[in-house]
C-alpha cells in the first residue's frame, strides 16, 4: 500500500476498525474512506454499488459486522445472518466490480466447530458442528471466508481472510448485560472498589481458559498481511497462549486495585472449557503479538476509568 492510496476502513466505529484506522493513520495513510451506518447502510445493496463505484478505493477492510455475546446472536438469529451476509456480500462483490487492489476480511472464533480439537488450527473449519447458540453469525462469516476465495477463484481478486481471537482494547463494550467476560470483570471490580463492597462474585468455576488479543496487536497484524500475505484460505491471529478465567480476574483484581474477595456462582454456566487458536501459521509468516496481557489491560482499564469518571 502506497501512503495516497485510497483505503476504506468498513466499521471504523467499532472497536477493530477504530484500531485499523489508528494502525493506519500511525504510519501516515491520510487517504481513509470511512462512513457511519447512518450515512451509508451496507445491507442496501444500491448503497453500497453507489459508494464504490463513486469513490473507487484501492484497498478495502471489511471490519464491519453485526456482534454480540451469547444472548444476543441466540435472540436475534436471523438478523445476525441476514444483516453480516447482506454487508459483506455488497463490500466484497462491488470490491471486485471496481477493481479494489486488495480486501482483507475479518472473520470470528465461532467459525470453527465446537468440538474441533485444541489449539484451533485453520484446517479444522468446517469439519464438526458449530455451536448452536451463535450458528447464523458463524455461518455468515464462513459464507464470507469462502467469498473472498470464490472470487480469487474465478476472478483472480486478490481478497484475504483473516481470524482473530478474543479482543479487547478501546472502544471495548463494558455493558453487564451484552459485554464479553474481560470488560466485564473490568467493570465488576471497577465498581466494586468504588464502592467499598465486600466482594466480586463471578460466573462458575473459573476453569475454563480463554485468549486475549489487544485491538492493536490485531490492527497491527492486519496490516501486516495487507502487505504480505496474498494467499487463499485464512490466517488465524492471536497471542498464541491462553490463561484461566479465574486468574484473569485476579489479574484484573490487582491492575484496578481491588483489595475485597472473589466469589463463584456455580449456579452460572462456565461455557466452552477452551478456545486457543493455533498461531504457527501467523508466525511463519514473520508476525508475532507484541502487547502483554497485564500491559493491555494496565492500557484499558486506565482508558476505561477516565471514561467511567466522565460518565460512561
Amino acid at each position: 500500500m502506497n501512503k495516497t492510496d485510497k483505503i476504506y476502513i468498513a466499521g471504523h466505529r467499532g472497536m477493530v476498525g477504530s484500531a485499523i484506522v489508528r494502525k493506519l493513520q500511525k504510519e501516515g495513510f491520510t487517504n481513509l474512506l470511512l462512513r457511519t451506518s447512518a450515512e451509508l447502510d451496507l445491507r442496501n445493496q444500491h448503497a453500497v454499488q453507489d459508494f464504490m463505484r463513486q469513490e473507487k478505493p484501492d484497498y478495502v477492510f471489511v471490519a464491519a459486522a453485526k456482534v454480540g455475546g451469547i444472548l444476543a446472536n441466540n435472540t436475534y438469529r436471523a438478523e445476525f445472518i441476514y444483516d453480516n451476509i447482506m454487508m459483506q456480500s455488497n463490500i466484497i462483490h462491488n470490491a471486485w466490480v471496481n477493481g479494489v487492489k486488495k480486501l482483507l476480511f475479518l472473520g470470528s472464533s465461532c467459525i470453527y466447530p465446537k468440538m474441533a480439537p485444541q489449539p484451533l488450527k485453520e484446517e479444522y473449519l468446517l469439519t464438526g458442528l458449530l455451536e448452536s447458540t451463535n450458528e447464523p453469525y458463524a455461518i455468515a462469516k464462513i459464507a464470507g471466508i469462502k467469498m473472498c476465495d470464490a472470487y480469487r477463484d474465478q476472478y483472480g481478486c486478490n481478497f484475504i481472510s483473516v481470524m482473530p481471537t478474543n479482543l479487547y482494547g478501546p472502544n471495548d463494550n463494558y455493558s453487564l448485560e451484552t459485554s464479553h467476560v474481560l470488560p466485564a470483570l473490568i467493570r465488576k471490580f471497577h465498581e466494586a472498589k468504588l464502592k467499598n463492597e465486600p466482594s466480586v462474585v463471578m460466573w462458575g468455576t473459573g476453569k475454563p481458559m480463554r485468549e486475549f488479543l489487544h485491538a492493536d496487536d490485531l490492527a497491527d497484524a492486519c496490516y501486516y498481511l495487507m502487505q504480505q500475505y496474498d494467499e487463499p484460505g485464512f490466517v488465524n491471529i492471536g497471542t498464541g497462549e491462553d490463561i484461566t478465567i479465574k486468574d484473569l480476574a485476579i489479574l484484573v483484581k490487582e491492575v484496578v486495585g481491588y483489595t475485597g474477595n472473589i466469589e463463584h456462582d456455580l449456579s452460572k454456566p462456565d461455557g466452552t472449557p477452551r478456545k486457543l487458536m493455533d498461531v504457527q501459521k501467523l508466525h511463519n509468516l514473520g508476525w508475532q503479538a507484541q502487547i502483554g496481557l497485564r500491559e493491555g489491560i494496565e492500557k484499558v482499564y486506565q482508558e476505561f476509568s477516565q471514561q467511567y469518571t466522565a460518565g460512561l
